[in-house]
């Protein structure tokens, strides 16, 4: 009778669980790392949806595109503005019908289909300490003694890299491979990744490493050190800002509209600073941690529309290859 009983158990808590709907957002592997803000997202999400949110992580659009109309995606999370253009030629995603009035952002977003949920702009990152001369404009970085060492990400493979052939295209346009060829010295390696390349900078293999604005954040809230600073350049730095999206044929349509929406609360926003150590897409300032607060930010914002994106995308990785390759 005993055994019966707890079969029984068994039995109730498995049909509990199958009974549990369940939410698949396809994310990249840093965000539902244990370091990311995937887990706490998770557990604040679930706690008012009565359903089980699962990230599945890896290559988000690439994945996607490969699944098609069979993806076992309800949404996604993690695209940005580069890379929208193809997914959006997918037909895959739906409206996110959200009141995006919210937003916080420091530019005015319209689109119907991809939701932000946070922020920041590319930057190189140096250590005073090490480097307590760094170059305060991007032509200074151009003019600096070729003793000067950077690590970069390949725009080929990493959403960096190509944000900052973007950002160059931005700030030098017809010059731009000229501006790489003045560079390639300085280049210490290009990394595959962003975390390759900010490994090398932390174990103090290079002056400088292509990273973003808010990077800084986290060697003062995690660690307590001030030496890390971003490189605020009066020529402007290139705004990236990561998206989230629903499934068109999602068979949980509800549940991912609840996601969305989820996005844009307070909780969800909050998570995001130090989570993800990024701008939090739909909070004022003011309700940013200090020492977000406090983070030196461009005045002069460079940004490309998804079809600009899209339209330099091959001749901007070109440049930077020749000019690299020689």
């Amino acid at each position: 009778m005993k055994n019966f009983t707890f079969a029984a158990g068994l039995l109730t808590a498995s049909t509990a669980l199958a009974d549990t709907p369940v939410l698949t957002v396809y994310a990249p592997d840093y965000f539902a790392s244990e370091w990311g803000p995937g887990p706490s997202i998770e557990a604040a999400f679930e706690a008012s949806c009565d359903c089980d949110l699962q990230f599945k992580t890896g290559d988000v659009l690439g994945r996607i595109i490969l699944e098609g109309t069979r993806t076992d995606a309800d949404a996604v999370i993690g695209l940005n503005t580069d890379i929208t253009k193809k997914a959006r030629e997918t037909g895959l995603f739906a409206p996110h019908g959200q009141d995006v009035a919210k937003l916080t952002l420091p530019l005015n977003w319209t689109d119907e289909v991809f939701l932000p949920f946070n922020y920041s702009h590319t930057a190189f990152i140096y250590n005073t300490e090490s480097l307590p001369n760094a170059p305060q404009s991007f032509d200074e970085l151009l003019a600096a003694d070729d003793s000067i060492s950077l690590v970069i990400q390949d725009p080929r493979s990493s959403i960096s890299g190509l944000a900052l052939v973007l950002w160059v295209k931005a700030v030098y346009g017809d010059r731009a491979e000229s501006v790489w060829e003045q560079l390639a010295p300085k280049i210490l390696t290009v990394t595959k990744g962003w975390s390759e390349s900010y490994g090398l900078f932390t174990e103090g293999e290079a002056d400088m490493v292509l990273s973003y604005t808010t990077s800084p954040a986290y060697h003062i809230v995690a660690e307590g050190d001030l030496t890390k600073k971003a490189a605020i350049f009066p020529e402007g730095h290139y705004f990236m800002v990561e998206l989230a999206a629903k499934i068109a044929g999602t068979d949980n349509p509800e549940l991912a509209d609840a996601f969305l929406a989820f996005i844009l609360t307070d909780t969800f926003q909050n998570l995001i600073p130090t989570g993800n150590w990024s701008l939090p897409a739909a909070l004022p300032v003011s309700e940013w941690p200090e020492a977000f607060q406090e983070l030196p930010l461009p005045e002069k914002v460079l940004f490309y529309s998804e079809d600009e994106a899209a339209d330099l995308r091959a001749e901007t990785i070109e440049e930077w290859r020749r000019a690299l390759s020689k």
